[in-house]
C-alpha cells in the first residue's frame, strides 16, 4: 500500500501507525496550501518578513533557504517555510503581477493568452473568438479607443463582414489590396465592390449606373410621335442595359437598373433646316423634358440639352420626334445618363 497520494502526495493514514494526527494534519496543511492558490509573488529570494500562511512561487534560480525549491510553491508556516512541488498544469493567482500563472512541471509562466475563447459561443481553430449576445461592448480607458484589425501582406483581408443566417450580405475594409473597400452580394452570392478608396483619396463608385448611348443609322427623319431608341454603348455601368425594341420606330429602350435621380444630358446634331422638337421620354409616354421648339439651321451644329430628373427601377428611357432630321450616330444624337443618389 502507498503511503502517499498520487496527484497531490499527502500522506495516508497508516495502519497501526503511531500518532495518526500527524500525517492527517500534514495533509490538511497541503491541501490548505494549494486549494485556490494565491501566490504573494514569484521571485528567486525569500521574502525578508514574510507574513503567516503566505505562500510565494520560487522561480527557477532560487537563493538562500529556498536553494533546492526551484519551481516549487513555499509557504511560511510556524516559523519556517514548507514546499510543494507543483504538476504540469496546476494554477495560481499571482497578487503583486494580479496575473495568472501556469506551473509548466518546472516553473511557473505567466498566462498570456488562451488559445481560443467562447463567450456563450464555441470557437473553433478559424473563429477563435467566438461571442454569442445581443450586443458587444468595447470602451475606453479614460480617453480614446481604438479597434485594430491587421493583415499580413496587401494581397490579404483585412475586413468586417457582415451577416445573416450564415450567409455574408455585405462587407468593408481592406479586401485583397490597401484600398478601403465596401463591398455588397448580390442574390446569386457574387460579391462586387460598391465603394473603393484608394491611398490619394480618391473615392470610385464602380457600379454607379452610368452610360453612353446611341442610335447607328446616319441621317433620318422620324414620323411625327415616333419615338426612337438606341442600338450602342461606348459604357454601361452598373447595369444600364438596351432592352426590348421601342414600340414605335427604331432602336431599344434604354432601362433604368436603379431608382434614383439621374442626370442626363442630350446631344442633338440636326440635319435640316426644319423647325424640330425632341422629348426624354420615360416608358414611351411620360415626357420628362424637351428641346422645346428649335430651328434645324445652321445644319450640322451640335445642340445640348440637361437636367436631373426621379427615374424608377426597370423604367425605360427613349426619344419622341416632333418635326427635322438628325445625324444619329457616335459624337451626334446621344444621350449621356448618370446616377446622383
Amino acid at each position: 500500500m502507498q503511503d502517499h497520494t498520487r496527484r497531490l502526495g499527502l500522506p495516508y493514514i497508516l495502519p497501526s501507525q503511531a500518532q495518526k494526527h500527524v500525517p492527517h494534519n500534514e495533509a490538511l496543511d497541503v491541501l490548505d496550501t494549494m486549494v485556490q492558490l494565491v501566490l504573494a509573488s514569484i521571485g528567486n529570494a525569500p521574502p525578508a518578513t514574510p507574513v503567516e500562511g503566505a505562500c510565494f512561487g520560487v522561480d527557477t534560480e532560487p537563493t538562500g533557504a529556498w536553494n533546492a525549491a526551484a519551481g516549487a510553491v513555499a509557504q511560511w508556516r510556524d516559523g519556517g517555510w514548507h514546499f510543494v512541488q507543483p504538476k504540469e498544469g496546476w494554477i495560481a493567482w499571482c497578487t503583486t503581477e494580479q496575473h495568472l500563472h501556469i506551473h509548466d512541471g518546472s516553473h511557473w509562466q505567466r498566462f498570456a493568452q488562451f488559445p481560443t475563447l467562447g463567450v456563450n459561443a464555441t470557437p473553433d481553430e478559424i473563429n477563435r473568438l467566438s461571442v454569442a449576445a445581443d450586443a458587444s461592448l468595447l470602451s475606453h480607458n479614460a480617453t480614446d479607443h481604438r479597434l485594430k484589425i491587421n493583415k499580413a501582406s496587401p494581397a490579404d483581408t483585412a475586413s468586417l463582414i457582415f451577416q445573416s443566417n450564415w450567409t455574408g450580405h455585405a462587407e468593408l475594409g481592406l479586401t485583397g489590396s490597401n484600398n478601403f473597400a465596401i463591398k455588397v452580394a448580390n442574390a446569386e452570392g457574387d460579391w462586387q465592390t460598391a465603394l473603393s478608396i484608394d491611398e490619394t483619396g480618391h473615392v470610385a463608385t464602380p457600379l454607379r449606373p452610368a452610360a453612353r448611348v446611341w442610335l447607328t443609322g446616319g441621317i433620318q427623319s422620324p414620323a411625327a410621335g415616333s419615338l426612337t431608341g438606341f442600338t450602342d454603348m461606348e459604357f454601361a455601368t452598373g447595369g444600364f442595359r438596351l432592352g426590348a425594341p421601342v414600340p414605335s420606330g427604331t432602336g431599344q429602350q434604354l432601362v433604368a437598373p436603379a431608382s434614383a435621380h439621374y442626370l442626363i444630358a442630350l446631344s442633338v446634331v440636326p440635319a435640316s433646316s426644319a423647325f424640330f422638337q425632341i422629348d426624354i421620354v420615360i416608358n414611351g409616354t411620360r415626357s420628362i423634358t424637351n428641346t422645346l421648339t428649335q430651328p434645324g439651321n445652321p445644319t450640322g451644329r451640335k445642340l445640348s440639352f440637361t437636367g436631373v430628373f426621379p427615374i424608377a427601377k426597370d423604367e425605360w428611357i427613349a426619344l419622341r420626334h416632333q418635326g427635322g432630321s438628325f445625324d444619329f450616330n457616335l459624337d451626334k444624337t446621344e444621350l449621356f445618363i448618370v446616377a446622383l443618389t
